[in-house]
């Protein structure tokens, strides 16, 4: 299959692509890794799925930034845990159970060794939404809607709006604000700032930070910061541009800052040559920016279990 055949194809028939690349990705992994590395070892490497359709951004209904790229994603995800061919030991983790370590994916059989045994239940999470639905009065049923169009809600963890809502927050604020951002924010990884490099206002064609880290073996190295505020991807252009700066302020190391994500050409740019590239691109800054609670505040909350939900 061509790459530009995958944006056409039906959801289900993505899904059907995506499936046995999660199970390739996870053994490389390990066998155990966060969604958001799955994700992203799919973006860095060559198969079916164009880059663009991983980091395609949409505009929802309320005003809300979302990929639809992590509708089949997450489906294809829960697809293989009702299989048995995945786990999820806590929020945001996926791990290969036994079956998915031994599974032969030469002989695999999508409809036989997954569907047969996910179909059955996503059609009983249909008939126990539109339930709800019927209780409800705020949202009464919908005769037509499909398997797929009630379990979308099955895919969206509402405890996670607050990464969209970030990284639109994030988009809002001024290149300069930006900027300042990314400064505290390789400040709290441990980056002492140098303040007369990479201080000036964006279009400088310079740096957007500069500082020095200092290891446990009491080695420092001279670090070089980038800060790209964009919707698209950044190209490998822009590395290179980036590592000229290096070269000129002789940083031993470079961080590139986005909200974005980095094309696959960019991603090789960063690690080719003697000096690798440390990429951040927008899902792991809200990971970091949520690590260091760089001007976020936590909410602890609680889920009821199926004990509270079981009927004596």
């Amino acid at each position: 299959m061509e790459k530009d055949d995958f944006s056409n194809l039906p959801r289900v028939q993505q899904e059907d692509v995506i499936m046995p690349e999660i199970i390739k990705i996870l053994r490389k992994l390990g066998g155990h890794a966060t969604t958001n590395e799955v994700k992203q070892a799919l973006l860095e490497q060559d198969n079916a799925i164009p880059e663009t359709v991983i980091n395609q951004i949409k505009m929802g209904k309320k005003g809300q930034q979302y990929k639809p790229f992590n509708f089949p994603f997450n489906f294809s995800v829960t697809n293989l845990e009702i299989a048995g061919i995945l786990m999820r030991p806590q929020r945001g983790e996926i791990e290969l159970t036994k079956s998915g370590r031994q599974l032969n994916l030469d002989s695999l059989n999508i409809q036989m060794d997954i569907r047969a045994k996910s179909d059955p239940e996503w059609k009983r999470r249909h008939k126990q939404n539109l339930i709800k639905r019927q209780k409800s009065k705020n949202n009464p049923p919908v005769v037509n809607d499909s398997v797929e169009d009630t379990i979308v809600e099955d895919t969206i963890d509402a405890s996670e709006q607050w990464r969209s809502d970030l990284l639109a927050a994030l988009m809002q604020i001024s290149p300069a604000k930006f900027e300042l951002f990314s400064r505290l924010l390789v400040k709290s990884m441990g980056v002492k700032l140098d303040e007369t490099i990479g201080i000036k206002l964006s279009g400088d064609g310079g740096l957007d930070g500069y500082g020095y880290l200092t290891t446990d073996d009491f080695r420092t190295a001279r670090v070089a910061v980038q800060a790209k505020r964009w919707e698209d991807m950044v190209p490998s252009p822009e590395i290179d541009k980036f590592r000229g700066a290096m070269d000129k302020h002789n940083a031993e190391y470079g961080i590139f800052v986005t909200t974005a994500d980095f094309s696959r050409a960019a991603i090789s740019a960063a690690r080719a040559g003697t000096r690798v590239i440390t990429l951040i691109n927008g899902e792991r800054l809200i990971d970091l920016v949520a690590k260091y609670q760089l001007h976020v505040t936590p909410v602890v909350t609680y889920e009821l279990d199926d004990f509270f939900k079981e009927k004596d």
